[in-house]
């Protein structure tokens, strides 16, 4: 899409101001067709997002302005910073999005901002995009508002009216260090707001009626502070539970420009943000809890070198091995390199057959890992669980598996 000098500028600031934002997945969102066009060509403030059934879809993912009132420290936008600063109006934003999406470079709208003027201003501007693509424009693409928790209730009531999903970013675990590090803002501001847009959802719901369909999520940023795995992940679980949330998105903290002393000067393994979605899987999917999954760590830590789920096995040798033929569903999602589908496939093969390694094979891909922990009519592994190199075989090159 062509667009002028003035808005290229604005389009590559504030595209760039907005790439640390992680929660821009649009689970939730409606299928759409492709038109006969093909995809265009992507730009600045294009972004891929996965959907939970596998859909690569892209976002318009710009801030509405990167100016802003508050001075998280941990924020390259905070006040006092010294980044190039920029303001797309209302119009700017619905032109941009109605002109990538009418090429087919898009498939929606992700939309968050600095605070200006005041929460409430920011939170009109950015239900004002949305409202206008939606009523004016006839806009039928996926639209996504990062919510700001001090703006009114009404106004973020009328913003859920058009998007599809909200999301409310907590940023920082812990209630303490949050006032440390970003002074103007409140953990139980953010979590009664996170409160009301539970209770509007719901009642939507029941209603049958569009509230922010695909839900609400948020994002925490893990390496800004001292908090461990074991409690961010305490913090998640909570959310959950409490929020009916539809996802926490982990961002690890990335060193800014001018950065505060109170930050670390670098950041945290990339591996630990990695390891925290996959612990956040098994709560959310495969009925662990936090107490399970961070149990045995290095200071309430998670193992970087292999996946919380195969931590958990190892350290939960007696459980295994398990019959694939008469284990319940509960134990069969706890085998390392069975997914959730994989699962439901052999509860459902084993009701005509007695399941041998071979079929496994058709029905998992994680053949190579399970095999010391699953008996089969043709398998019954003698005891591998109990050897002392097996974490090392696991995680070794396949061919060394033979020994299995």
């Amino acid at each position: 899409m062509r667009v002028d000098d003035k808005l290229s500028t604005k389009l590559r600031i504030l595209a760039d101001a907005a790439k640390y934002d992680a929660s821009c997945a649009s689970s939730g969102a409606p299928k759409r067709v492709a038109g006969k066009d093909g995809l265009g060509s992507t730009s600045n403030g294009i972004c891929h997002a996965y959907t939970p059934d596998g859909r690569c879809v892209s976002l318009l993912k710009i801030l509405l302005t990167n100016y802003c009132l508050f001075d998280c420290a941990y924020c390259v936008n905070r006040r006092s910073s010294n980044v190039p600063r920029a303001r797309f109006t209302v119009d700017e934003v619905v032109a941009l999005t109605l002109g990538f999406y009418k090429r087919n470079c898009i498939e929606g709208l992700f939309l968050s901002s600095g605070i200006i003027r005041s929460p409430d201003y920011t939170m009109e501007q950015m239900m004002l995009v949305a409202k206008s693509l939606r009523r004016e424009h006839g806009f039928a693409g996926y639209i996504h508002l990062k919510t700001i928790p001090e703006a009114s209730p009404w106004l973020i009531e009328q913003a859920g009216l058009w998007a599809d999903r909200m999301s409310i970013n907590i940023e920082i675990p812990s209630q303490q260090n949050l006032k440390r590090l970003a002074p103007e803002k409140d953990a139980r501001t953010i979590t009664h707001a996170m409160g009301q847009m539970r209770e509007r959802i719901d009642e939507a719901k029941q209603e049958k009626r569009r509230f922010s369909p695909a839900g609400q999520s948020t994002q925490m940023i893990v390496g800004a502070d001292a908090t461990n795995d074991a409690q961010v992940l305490e913090t998640s679980a909570t959310l959950y539970n409490a929020y009916a949330l539809r996802r926490v998105y982990y961002s690890a903290f990335s060193p800014i420009p001018a950065a505060s002393a109170v930050l670390p000067l670098k950041a945290p393994p990339l591996q630990r943000e990695n390891r925290l979605y996959q612990a956040d899987w098994l709560l959310r999917y495969y009925g662990f809890t936090v107490a399970e999954i961070a149990s045995g760590g290095d200071a309430g830590m998670l193992d970087l070198e292999i996946d919380p789920k195969l931590a958990w096995a190892l350290k939960n040798r007696a459980r295994f091995p398990v019959d694939v033929n008469t284990a319940d569903r509960e134990l069969l999602l706890r085998v390392p390199g069975l997914g959730v589908r994989a699962v439901d496939r052999i509860l459902s093969a084993r009701r005509h057959t007695h399941l041998r390694l071979a079929d496994l094979a058709r029905l998992s891909t994680g053949i190579r890992r399970l095999k010391p922990f699953l008996i089969t009519v043709d398998h019954r592994p003698l005891r591998l669980t109990d050897r002392a190199d097996l974490r090392g075989l696991l995680t070794a090159p396949a061919k060394q598996l033979d020994l299995f």
